[in-house]
């Protein structure tokens, strides 16, 4: 399944032509255009001619079908072609004309009748023939609907891959996280040994005091600051995370909330990795995790 992303654009124009025998009447065309960009939910707002607004029902059950997250825009225009020839009235017009002429004059006596002028106007506008905009409308519509799906699922495979990418990076980062914790436990252990030594001598303890004493001492010392430092359980849930992200990408399908949710929970891991960190070497790991993290956060918002 294919992941959306919730930015996209649409457009798609039919045609819908009087009804009846009267070829020369103009042909009517309505466009469709949608404009989507990213949302915490489905908020559709639509722009159309009163004459359309009892397909809004409709339209948003069309819409609501195919994008569950997104703010989108649906703007639709009727636009009848020019004509400058005259038609050729037919019989069903004339007569409904003169069936609507005739009611009004009884209601309205002092009604002026309708000239030729007035009778051609009618025809040639398509009075009396039912253009069916309806259907037209709706064709438009599911075009540009099913367009603006294709342009998000272009757009989510774009996302995708900038997440793989920075997900790769994260885990060369835990990668190079790991082995640097023995490491500066070990540098530490020495440290506590060598200023204990010093302490010891300015205040003459080792006459009171064993070495084996003391060297004990710093290394119980040394392993409460390992412990303070350890990071095993901070990159194990990164890793997870990790694991969990892409697992989602590859299934595809709405992960929007879902990821934006993992994403809080890498940068308090990053976070946490940060606070621990008792050498420059891991600092540096931590502020770029932050970084990549939230270039993953920008993109997961506009995730379906």
């Amino acid at each position: 399944m294919p992941v959306y992303s919730m930015t996209g654009y649409a457009s798609a124009t039919s045609q819908a032509r009087a009804e009846g025998e009267n070829s020369a009447a103009p042909a009517s065309s309505v466009s469709v255009e949608i404009r989507s960009v990213n949302g915490r939910f489905l908020d559709l707002s639509m722009r159309m001619p009163e004459e359309l607004r009892g397909l809004e029902p409709a339209l948003r059950e069309l819409v609501a079908g195919s994008v569950k997250r997104g703010k989108l825009e649906l703007r639709i225009n009727t636009q009848r072609e020019s004509d400058s020839s005259w038609p050729q009235p037919q019989p069903e017009q004339l007569n409904r004309l003169a069936r609507l002429e005739s009611t009004v004059q009884t209601w309205l006596p002092k009604a002026a009748p309708l000239s030729v002028h007035e009778a051609l106007q009618w025809c040639k506008s398509g009075g009396g023939a039912s253009e069916k905009l309806d259907e037209a409308t709706l064709e438009a519509a599911r075009a540009c609907v099913a367009g603006l799906l294709e342009a998000r699922r272009r757009e989510g495979e774009k996302l995708v891959t900038v997440l793989l990418e920075r997900v790769a990076r994260l885990r060369e980062l835990a990668a190079e996280a790991e082995p640097l914790v023995p490491a500066v436990v070990a540098r530490q252990q020495q440290r506590f040994i060598e200023r204990w030594h010093e302490a010891l001598t300015a205040t003459n303890a080792q006459q009171t005091i064993s070495e084996e004493a003391l060297r004990e001492r710093a290394l119980n010392e040394a392993a409460a600051f390992a412990i303070r430092i350890d990071v095993a359980e901070e990159v194990a849930r990164l890793r997870a995370h990790l694991e969990e992200i892409g697992r989602l990408l590859k299934k595809g399908g709405e992960l929007g909330k879902r990821l934006d949710f993992l994403i809080q929970e890498l940068l308090r891991e990053a976070n946490t990795l940060g606070s621990k960190a008792a050498a420059l070497e891991m600092t540096n790991i931590s502020v770029e995790m932050k970084v990549a993290i939230e270039q993953m956060r920008e993109q997961v918002q506009n995730v379906e």
